[in-house]
């Protein structure tokens, strides 16, 4: 199992963020993972990509320990969280080749694979221009081509589309197919359309709890008003947005 993910639980203060979740993602599935406002979606998913500890339980990539062993888990994981951080001043083709240097991918691995990430995440002309003058689109299409810089085996990506046009937002979950096809992907989401377009499961949390876990088709099912109804009804949310 590619990623195994047991017992997590978070508290912030007295209120329990984060409470039991356990779920597997194996390779060749994109797996959507839904929830209202506050239900725990991003807290769950920084204890995936370690940046979070949790105060129990634990998530492994291939066996091991994300928090245990954070600099070898991450190896395998590429992140990308809501509201990137980006160095405005640099360009995007700088920031990608700093960050590859980082990586200690070397000088020609690296100048490949910064040229492969900026294609798959479609920077075109903006790959030269400065990150700071750049609509939320293409900062978000930043975020996602550092993400994909190290050719990760597990992706975990919070709103990947957020901010992006219809053209752009198609582009996306193109490329989200695609990486589905050799790796696992994890997106958390707020469209319930993408959701059906992409993602091969569903998985519904509610105030730190899953509360559902089935392919799109079969929750779809389960309502008159199809995965609108179904998330409704699963969750504390007046509606699906």
């Amino acid at each position: 199992m590619l990623l195994q993910v047991e017992g997590l639980r978070k508290k912030f203060g007295r209120r329990v963020v984060v409470d039991n979740v356990s779920f597997s993602v194996d390779v060749g599935e994109v797996v959507g993972f839904l929830g209202p406002n506050g239900a725990g979606k991003t807290t769950t998913m920084r204890m995936i990509a370690g940046y979070l500890e949790p105060d129990e339980g634990f998530a492994r990539v291939f066996n091991i320990d994300v928090a245990r062993d954070r600099t070898r888990a991450q190896e395998r994981i590429g992140y990308l969280p809501e509201g990137a951080p980006l160095y405005e001043e640099m360009t995007p083709m700088a920031f990608l080749g700093f960050l590859a240097d980082a990586r200690g991918l070397g000088k020609d691995v690296g100048r490949n694979a910064v040229r492969r990430a900026a294609q798959d995440a479609n920077l075109g002309d903006a790959i030269e221009r400065p990150i700071g003058v750049l609509s939320k689109g293409y900062r978000r299409r930043v975020g996602l081509a550092a993400a994909l810089l190290h050719d990760p085996v597990l992706m975990v990506l919070d709103e990947p589309t957020d901010g992006l046009d219809p053209n752009q937002r198609q582009s996306v979950r193109d490329l989200i197919r695609r990486l589905g096809a050799d790796r696992a992907v994890l997106i958390s989401t707020h469209s319930l359309e993408e959701v059906a377009a992409v993602c091969t499961r569903a998985i519904v949390i509610d105030k730190g709890r899953i509360v559902a876990d089935d392919a799109p088709g079969n929750l779809a099912a389960s309502s008159p008003d199809g995965l609108e109804g179904a998330f409704r009804t699963l969750t504390s949310a007046e509606e699906a947005s």
